[in-house]
């Protein structure tokens, strides 16, 4: 089998680092409290779109990046079984909206990075952000790749446009051929069976 993941609440346990980063430039932007329940389903759908519907300039991006930064270096934990599902596959590339350090510094730190075929980091790399296909195509034409796994839509829409099976990570909110709340070793073999059970 061979994997595109999204990096950010798909491998690693990041929301919690990006909330906390979120509530605290909405603070410093409107001197209060945000509900985090409503934070975290904008956040969810982009942190482009959160920023708009709480009202926060994009001036604010490179604060919200830099907390987020340091927040998920002091914590934001690989999924558990998340190694298993890595060690199995064939090939595993990741496309994230997280620099390439940044994504090889968490890799790191986990004793993850040696799963890993290439990072893909449109900011380093010049492709555009996701939703957008370009660096899915890339990657599915270098490595004919079978599943994308993400946690949401503008993970799986591109992941759909260039003809892979799609993998929803705790959000079934969005469309998919597979949905997962963990990653377990049946998961390996729904992934080899194309999803069927």
């Amino acid at each position: 089998m061979r994997l595109l993941w999204d990096l950010d609440g798909t491998i690693f346990d990041t929301y919690p680092a990006i909330l906390h980063s979120f509530c605290s430039v909405y603070e410093e932007v409107h001197g209060k409290s945000v509900d985090q329940k409503e934070a975290l389903r904008w956040l969810k759908k982009t942190s482009k779109e959160a920023f708009a519907h709480f009202g926060i300039s994009e001036d604010y991006r490179e604060r919200f990046k830099e907390l987020d930064h340091a927040g998920a270096e002091a914590g934001s934990p690989p999924f558990d079984g998340i190694e298993i599902i890595l060690a199995a596959a064939d090939v595993n590339v990741i496309v994230t909206h997280r620099t390439r350090a940044s994504t090889k510094e968490l890799l790191v730190k986990w004793g993850l990075l040696k799963y890993f075929d290439e990072i893909v980091s449109p900011d380093d790399d010049g492709y555009p952000r996701k939703p957008d296909v370009a660096a899915y195509e890339y990657v599915h034409n270098k490595y004919q790749l079978d599943w994308a796994i993400g946690d949401r839509a503008l993970d799986l829409i591109p992941a759909k446009a260039v003809g892979l099976k799609t993998c929803a990570f705790q959000n079934d909110d969005i469309e998919a051929d597979l949905y997962i709340d963990s990653y377990t070793t049946a998961l390996i073999e729904k992934l080899k069976m194309g999803g069927s059970e």
